[in-house]
């Protein structure tokens, strides 16, 4: 995607982008789920595949709402679609039936991005300092499970091998999804690719934020059906792509002695979830807490 296919609009600081398709009432709860947002400083872009349930039709207009109809090759490509539509220095992807963890997140998100829009920079060539793009991140609530999932708070290559946060959780600089979007030829795993490249190619500054994002509803299109086998496909595409042989096979060596699809099972078990994650979130922080020291 190129700059010049993006609209000339006035900026804000949040576009939240909403992708449909026959979603039903789970679209109307994600859209009011936005609307309960204290800070105001937002569009809501929902990118519609032509829906024919009446879905979009029930969609109560605002100045703040901002409806796309058109067919699309697939939600990767209507998420670039509205991609080019937006007018936020920072983009967030909530499917329908996710929500905001509370009414409080934008102005949480707000107030991370003027702290650290202050220290994100680098000088360049021409000895003025110019912002780095950021992707900040933080946890998401498992209604599936019940549990506060929290994202690894520091973002290092095995992290992008094993855990990258949910992409519920994760605020983008615009600049990212411009300079380069979604890649569709990955049907499941597009948005993991292109993290990847963020962190790799465009050198993001990664900035997590202590605090819960998002109701994640879970079982989503990555972790239904057939698509669990194409996204573990595409996820050993994808990790070659930006690690070296040895160090995929050295990261599989450790999820293999570190019982994965045991740590999977326990995570996804309503029965033990809840336990699972704050065991892995004090990890987490003592992780943090030791290469802070």
């Amino acid at each position: 995607m190129s700059t010049a296919e993006v609209t000339e609009i006035k900026e804000m600081t949040f576009s939240i982008i909403v992708v449909c398709y026959n979603a039903g009432e789970k679209l109307e709860k994600t859209i009011a789920s936005i609307r309960r947002q204290t800070e105001s400083d937002y569009e809501i872009i929902v990118q519609d595949g032509l829906s024919t349930d009446g879905s979009v039709e029930r969609l109560t207009a605002g100045a703040d709402l901002k409806l796309f109809r058109e067919k699309d090759e697939g939600i990767y490509d209507a998420m670039n679609r509205a991609v080019s539509h937006a007018a936020g220095k920072y983009l967030f992807f909530l499917n329908c039936g996710d929500y905001f963890a509370d009414e409080k997140v934008l102005a949480e998100v707000k107030r991370n991005i003027k702290e650290r829009e202050k220290t994100a920079s680098d000088l360049c060539a021409d000895g003025k300092r110019r912002r780095r793009p950021m992707i900040l991140y933080g946890n998401i609530m498992e209604r599936a499970t019940g549990a506060h999932v929290m994202s690894n708070p520091v973002i290092d290559d095995f992290a992008c091998f094993r855990n990258v946060p949910c992409h519920q959780a994760c605020f983008y600089d615009r600049r990212l999804l411009i300079r380069r979007g979604f890649r569709t030829c990955y049907k499941v795993r597009a948005d993991y690719e292109h993290f990847l490249w963020c962190y790799y190619r465009a050198h993001a500054v990664m900035v997590y934020m202590p605090l819960a994002v998002a109701s994640y509803e879970g079982e989503g299109f990555s972790e239904s059906g057939g698509n669990r086998k194409r996204s573990s496909a595409e996820h050993a595409y994808i990790v070659k792509k930006y690690m070296g042989k040895r160090q995929v096979l050295k990261y599989r060596l450790i999820m293999l002695l570190t019982l994965a699809p045991v740590r999977t099972f326990l995570a996804k078990n309503r029965m033990t979830a809840g336990l699972y994650q704050k065991l892995k979130a004090e990890l987490y922080r003592e992780l943090q807490g030791g290469r802070q020291q």
